[in-house]
């Protein structure tokens, strides 16, 4: 299992998980997806396209916290630190 901070990016025009936002705790990652930020929608989102960028299942994809926020603490049930160290760039 890895862990890690994501930022947030609802309402874009495309999707893409990708880039660093630098945090106060280190730098998160950047998940851009065009869901709005209502009723858990781009949270929902943001497990798709997590899931989709590390090739698991979107019930692999856990918030931990930030359910009501920009800023989130995803879990992945993977150990492939190489693809978050890709997407960070």
């Amino acid at each position: 299992m890895i862990r890690f901070a994501v930022r947030v990016k609802p309402g874009a025009r495309r999707e893409s998980v990708g880039g660093r936002w630098p945090a106060p705790g280190g730098d998160a990652l950047i998940v851009a997806v065009a869901a709005p930020a209502v009723e858990g929608k781009a949270n929902e989102a943001v497990r798709r396209a997590l899931a989709a960028a590390f090739g698991l299942r979107r019930q692999d994809v856990t918030i931990v916290t930030g359910e009501r926020g920009r800023d989130k603490v995803v879990e992945l049930d993977t150990d492939d630190t190489g693809r978050l160290a890709e997407l960070l760039g």
